[in-house]
């Protein structure tokens, strides 16, 4: 291996707020230069005292400190099996995620992306980059297409940004940035849903032993997560049944219509689950998946969720399903297999976009007020069902949600029988219209 050379620089090409400039640790390796932060930052005259052969006492402590920086970074060189600065930033990024929360938020972000997990990675990015200019006196409401490419260089090259210790987050801390973050424009429920993923690596720290659990800045008594105002998205059954006798006007109408109708009837399926359904998991008159959001972070307790096909969701298959209906093809002609996860996940928003638009001009035609989505035909599979009588026990476990642990607890499934008499009430048109 060629050597590296290692040395303690002052980088004077930009001053900090306070007048000083950062120390850095500069790596030279065949004439190409990479200069790596510290925690320090000096004016060029202390600088100079600093790295004098007599620092004096005043100077002493943080130059051994350097030194130690120096030395730890020959270390992390020299156990590399090969020289090279993407391998050294991988080696840093991995060592310094432990304490540190943008690099802590990269190594997850990585992982989640080897995964095939890209719209989890993509939340965490914008978490990140919402957490990012807050520290660094950016407006987060220009967070867009150069300035994200700017945060991710920075990210990258670790050379001009200012770290995050977990140390650094306080009660106070995330208050300010709750505040800072509705004065942006941003809703309480945007700043929750970002500050769950900083409290997920925050606990992941302190699981690994590198913080301390006193310095925990969530839960009562401390900073609580706001949860945001549960918006309805519900239909009520004279809507619904206006989308089921609606007579489409084009094909991709129609199709996008019934895609959303077979939502709706199997479970509030969304789109990423359907468009994963293949032949195999079809048995009769009942199919069987495993929600694609839940199946990594609860792996261990995740259970298989059985939808009834009623005799419009098995009219739907007959008409939109891929032939011939072979075991390993996918039932809609979403997702092809050979697919990359990057071309998955665009043909999975594609479909929502175009089941969004049509549902939405569908929703004007008929004469519904409330926004028509793919997460209307969830929300209405639930409230209907509720409407209906039927247990929270029954819709939580039809759902997949895996937060109701004490209702699986003692109530481990439902009988598909059971689950034929109760799956007719979602087209139990006539007793609405007997009713009204």
């Amino acid at each position: 291996m060629q050597s590296t050379v290692t040395s303690i620089i002052l980088d004077t090409r930009r001053a900090l707020k306070d007048g000083t400039y950062p120390v850095k640790l500069r790596v030279t390796f065949q004439r190409k230069q990479k200069y790596y932060p510290t925690d320090f930052s000096y004016t060029p005259e202390n600088f100079e005292k600093l790295m004098s052969p007599k620092p004096g006492k005043f100077f002493k402590e943080d130059k051994i400190k350097l030194q130690t920086v120096e030395h730890k970074m020959n270390q992390i060189i020299q156990k590399l099996p090969y020289f090279s600065f993407n391998e050294l930033d991988r080696r840093l990024l991995k060592n310094s995620s432990r304490h540190e929360a943008f690099s802590s938020y990269e190594a997850a972000i990585a992982r989640l992306k080897e995964e095939g997990r890209l719209g989890n990675a993509g939340f965490f990015e914008s978490a990140r980059n919402s957490l990012w200019c807050y520290v660094h006196g950016a407006p987060f409401t220009k967070i867009k297409g150069t300035t994200k490419k700017k945060i991710a260089a920075l990210m990258k090259s670790r050379a001009q940004y200012q770290p995050l210790p977990f140390t650094a987050i306080t009660v106070q801390f995330l208050k300010d940035y709750e505040k800072w973050m509705c004065k942006g424009g941003r809703s309480i429920s945007t700043v929750g849903m970002y500050l769950r993923t900083l409290r997920t690596l925050f606990n992941d720290a302190i699981a690994a032993g590198d913080v301390s659990a006193e310095l925990y800045p969530f839960g009562k008594r401390k900073y609580q997560i706001p949860s945001g105002v549960n918006v309805k998205k519900a239909l009520p059954m004279a809507d619904i049944a206006k989308i089921f006798t609606y007579t489409p006007t084009s094909e991709s109408e129609a199709r996008c219509r019934d895609l959303w109708i077979f939502s709706y009837l199997c479970n509030g399926i969304n789109v990423k689950d359907m468009a994963r359904l293949q032949y195999r998991q079809i048995d009769k008159d009942t199919v069987t998946f495993t929600r694609a959001k839940t199946e990594h972070a609860n792996r261990h307790q995740s259970k298989a969720i059985v939808a009834i096909l009623s005799p419009q969701a098995q009219d739907i298959i007959k008409k939109w399903g891929n032939k011939p209906r072979k075991s390993d093809s996918y039932v809609f002609p979403i997702l092809r297999q050979g697919l990359t996860a990057e071309q998955e996940q665009a043909n999975i928003k594609q479909a929502i976009k175009n089941i969004n638009f049509y549902m939405a001009r569908i929703a004007e035609g008929v004469g519904i007020e409330k926004k028509v989505t793919t997460y209307t035909a969830r929300h209405s599979f639930s409230t209907v069902l509720k409407r209906a009588g039927v247990s929270t026990s029954f819709i939580s476990e039809s759902l997949g949600h895996a937060n109701e642990k004490t209702t699986q607890n003692y109530l481990d499934s439902f009988e598909t029988d059971a689950k034929r008499q109760v799956i007719s009430k979602l087209t139990a048109f006539e007793e609405f219209a007997l009713k009204a």
